[in-house]
């Protein structure tokens, strides 16, 4: 099997863009990314995206690109797995490299959520759950969440004052983030003062609908450009089930373990390696959730990382490095991508002043659904 490289990096800004549409947001990333590392057309296109047919009304989103940026007769597919659609575009791709069925390929997650009323991109977030057993019973994602976060403040005795220091982290490592949506500190009154969406999950708790695009280009060479190298140390994918009421945990991302399980087990590494985490923070409960799945804590412990103020920049696990979903914003189909050159830039020391001190190893981890289509990676500085 064939090493696979980060060649070259795109990202537009999260945030409401009223001016381009999906296709021109897409487009903008992929060229940066093209540009970046500067090797030409590659070989194949893939792009993430979940709800282009339901919020643009547009199908075929990989072919669609693939004209638009000039990718003429070459292969181009569009990956739909939620809110993970990113991340598994990308690990196709990866694939295709490492087979030797490709040399080179881009990467592209894009969504245009603010375009469309509230309602309706309420009802495609819920299109990530078991429509049957959840979203025709009137459960919203953001809803599903509540549920999950309200069992685990009786499971394990936590308030929801506890989960604030996720968001507090978040924002004070996105206002250094040129590309983040929200550039305002918070603190531990607002966030306990934030208005309720779903009892008990309040503003602050939940990552916002934005707008964004962002792009890798994925070779079998070693491409510096003049920046450390960035390889991908493992890559591993697991799922669960779709509704929540059908696992035998419901506090446990069973599927978020396993591939993180899997992605330690190929990069021939443990937890205590990792010098970044960037997890899926769509809402502070998952950030909790995430962190006990990744093995960085026990069951249930997963508020007292932040509570001990463990995820900073300067502390042992940092976590949303940039921002995260939180603060960087969750334009859904393209966050597995932002995660993923987010932890390229802080492996190449490129990150600013929310540059992490370990720059071996960075664990970057898409969920989508609530849960039910986790996909881990792990990227390694050369």
């Amino acid at each position: 099997m064939n090493k696979v490289y980060i060649a070259g990096i795109g990202q537009v800004p999260v945030e409401e863009n009223w001016n381009k549409s999906l296709k021109e947001l897409a487009g903008d990333a992929g060229l940066m990314a093209i540009e970046d590392a500067g090797i030409g057309y590659p070989d194949g296109l893939f792009v993430g995206n979940m709800m282009g047919i339901t919020a643009n009304r547009q199908a075929q989103f990989g072919t669609l690109m693939a004209d638009w940026l000039g990718f003429h007769h070459k292969p181009a597919i569009s990956v739909e797995t939620a809110c993970s659609s990113g991340a598994a575009a990308f690990r196709l791709a990866l694939m295709a490299i490492a087979s030797g069925e490709m040399e080179t390929a881009l990467v592209i997650g894009a969504e245009k959520m603010t375009d469309s009323p509230g309602n309706e991109i309420t009802s495609s977030l819920a299109t990530a759950s078991d429509a049957e057993l959840e979203a025709d019973m009137g459960l919203s994602f953001v809803g599903l969440n509540a549920l999950l976060m309200r069992r685990y403040m009786h499971e394990y005795g936590w308030k929801h004052e506890d989960f604030a220091g996720f968001s507090i982290n978040a924002h004070a490592n996105a206002i250094h983030n040129p590309n983040a949506r929200f550039h305002n500190l918070i603190d531990r009154e607002a966030f306990t003062r934030a208005p309720m969406v779903s009892d008990p999950i309040n503003l602050l708790d939940a990552s916002p609908v934005s707008d964004g695009a962002a792009a890798i280009i994925l070779s079998a060479r070693s491409i510096s450009n003049g920046r450390k190298v960035v390889s991908v140390a493992a890559s591993a994918s697991a799922t669960d089930t779709t509704s929540i009421q059908n696992r035998k945990d419901g506090l446990r991302l069973a599927a978020a373990a396993s591939s993180a399980k899997q992605a330690y087990r190929q990069a021939g590494i443990g937890p205590k390696d990792i010098g970044l985490f960037e997890y899926h923070d769509a809402f502070s409960i998952m950030a909790a959730l995430s962190l006990e799945a990744a093995g960085f804590c026990a069951p249930g412990e997963g508020p007292k990382l932040a509570i001990e103020n463990k995820i900073a920049i300067d502390a042992e696990l940092p976590v949303a490095t940039m921002g995260g979903l939180k603060a960087r914003g969750h334009p859904v189909g393209a966050t597995g991508i932002y995660q993923l050159v987010e932890a390229s830039l802080q492996l190449q020391g490129l990150a600013g002043k929310t540059q992490v001190k370990r720059t071996d190893y960075a664990l970057v981890q898409n969920i989508g659904g609530s849960g039910s289509n986790v996909i881990t990676h792990i990227l390694r500085s050369e």
